[in-house]
C-alpha cells in the first residue's frame, strides 16, 4: 500500500515538474526549444559547465539539435527569458537553444543521475506541449468549419429576409394612381 502511495506522490511530482518545464519552452524559428541556461539549472549544472559539455560533444548537435539566438531574437525574447542586458554583467555571449532532440541529448553528455532523472522531465513537457498544440488545431479545424456552416446558412436566411422585406415595401407603396373611368358620357369640349 506505501508503494502506491509513494508512487503517485512520484507521479504527481512528475507532472508538476512537467508543467513547469513546459513554460519554459519556447517557440523559435518554428520550432520549440529551451534555452541553455534553463536546462543547466534543470539538470543542476552552471550554465557555463553546460556549454563546455555541449562544444566538446559538438559531433552530437547537429543543427537540427541545437542552435544559438540571433541578436533579433535574443532581443524579443529577453523580457520572456528575464537575461541581463549584454555589457553589464549578463552573459557575454548569445544563448544556446536546444530542440527537443538537443535537450535529451545534452542529459546523455552531462551522465549525472539528475540529468537522467530531469530528461524524463524534459520529454514528458515536449510531448504535453505537443499535444496540447495538436488539441489546439483539431479545435480551430471544428471553428472554422462550424463557422461556414454557419455562413451558409446566414447567407441563405439573409436572401430570405431580403425577400420579405422586398414584398413588404412593395405593400407599403401606395398603388400607381390609375386613371379611373368616368360613368356615363363624357363631352369632349
Amino acid at each position: 500500500m506505501k508503494n502506491r502511495g509513494i508512487t503517485k506522490q512520484t507521479e504527481a511530482a512528475g507532472l508538476a515538474a512537467s508543467t513547469q518545464i513546459a513554460r519554459q519552452i519556447l517557440i523559435v524559428r518554428g520550432h520549440r526549444v529551451m534555452i541553455d541556461a534553463d536546462l543547466a539549472a534543470l539538470y543542476g549544472v552552471t550554465t557555463k559547465r553546460f556549454n563546455e559539455q555541449v562544444k566538446r560533444n559538438l559531433a552530437r548537435f547537429p543543427a537540427d539539435f541545437v542552435f544559438r539566438l540571433s541578436d533579433t531574437e535574443h532581443a524579443a525574447l529577453r523580457s520572456q527569458i528575464a537575461t541581463s542586458i549584454r555589457g553589464r554583467g549578463g552573459r557575454r555571449y548569445l544563448p544556446y537553444v536546444f530542440t527537443e532532440h538537443g535537450a535529451i541529448m545534452a542529459a546523455t553528455i552531462l551522465n549525472s543521475p539528475r540529468a537522467i532523472e530531469m530528461s524524463v522531465f524534459i520529454v514528458r513537457a515536449f510531448v504535453e506541449l505537443r499535444e496540447t498544440l495538436a488539441t489546439h488545431k483539431e479545435l480551430a479545424k471544428r471553428l472554422d468549419e462550424l463557422e461556414s456552416r454557419l455562413e451558409r446558412k446566414l447567407a441563405t436566411h439573409d436572401q430570405a429576409i431580403t425577400g420579405i422585406l422586398e414584398v413588404i415595401r412593395q405593400l407599403m407603396d401606395p398603388p400607381l394612381a390609375t386613371r379611373k373611368r368616368r360613368i356615363g358620357f363624357v363631352q369632349d369640349d
